[in-house]
């Protein structure tokens, strides 16, 4: 659980460490000594602005540890180039892998940081040729260069998002491969994912991914949730929810305490038929 700083309305997230990696994950830190469960995912399973997000919903109910991996925009190389991460993962009783977005993962047409998986580092010359009249030097987010290589040629960038496409899932195959075979992969969303076929569309998260994508990684994963946000939780607001007044436009853009609830609900079921 996270707590308020009444002073300045934001949260202690007791900031942690895991194995031997210098990320620095939501707190406070889980043993490892005793049975836990690993959550591996994007801004939803860190719970930016949530006081009790869904790992720590569930730790209540089963019992177990919630170590919680999550990290806002990662993608699946984050934990493809973390190792101890990894090893963490093997030694758990059960491991939550969140679908995260396409965009935040290197290709053979840009590359992203390593760790911050949301920074563009830069275009390859396959990118560059792809959009000539763009200067990339702009840009510093996958998100913002998406939107704009989207605006200036919506034909174009279907090549690109196609590259995305493929490469997130090799990613993601490699990274269940490499996990125990109690896992469950948990789609969050305020819709269920996209049938293929559409053009590519950036307004909703995980950016890119279809129920063609899922389908294809479903197998290697023992369970499936699909938690999409009921319309009682997009009425929500911004209520239970804690941050500083600069950060209320960032607040109001992640599912609130309710859709948080939710999908607890959801996983504590899988879990528990999962480790049956």
């Amino acid at each position: 659980m996270a707590y308020a700083l009444p002073s300045e309305g934001v949260l202690d997230y007791f900031p942690c460490q895991y194995g031997a990696s210098n990320l620095m994950f939501r707190g406070p830190r889980r043993s490892l000594e005793r049975p836990y469960v690993v959550f591996l995912g994007g801004n939803e399973t860190y719970g930016k602005f949530i006081p009790d997000p869904f790992p720590d919903l569930v730790e209540e109910e089963i019992g177990l540890g919630a170590v919680n991996l999550g990290l806002s925009n990662a993608g699946p190389d984050l934990y493809l180039n973390e190792a101890s991460l990894l090893d963490v993962a093997a030694k758990a009783r059960a491991v939550v892998v969140q679908i995260m977005g396409a965009a935040n993962v290197s290709n053979r047409y840009y590359a992203v940081h390593p760790r911050r998986n949301d920074r563009f580092l830069g275009a390859t010359p396959l990118l560059k040729a792809l959009f000539r009249d763009v200067d990339f030097t702009e840009f510093t987010f996958t998100r913002h260069l998406l939107h704009t290589l989207q605006a200036q040629s919506p034909d174009r960038f279907e090549v690109l998002a196609d590259e995305l496409r493929s490469t997130w899932l090799a990613r993601m195959k490699s990274l269940l491969n490499r996990l125990p075979q109690r896992t469950l992969l948990l789609w969050t969303g305020d819709q269920p994912p996209p049938q293929i076929g559409r053009r590519a569309t950036l307004d909703h998260d995980p950016l890119l991914i279809d129920a063609d994508m899922l389908g294809a990684i479903r197998p290697l994963a023992r369970l499936y949730v699909e938690a999409v946000m009921r319309p009682e939780s997009r009425a929500e607001g911004l209520g239970g929810m804690a941050f500083a007044p600069s950060e209320a436009h960032a607040a109001a853009a992640v599912p609130g305490p309710e859709a948080h609830r939710d999908i607890a609900r959801l996983l504590v079921q899988g879990l528990e038929n999962l480790m049956k």
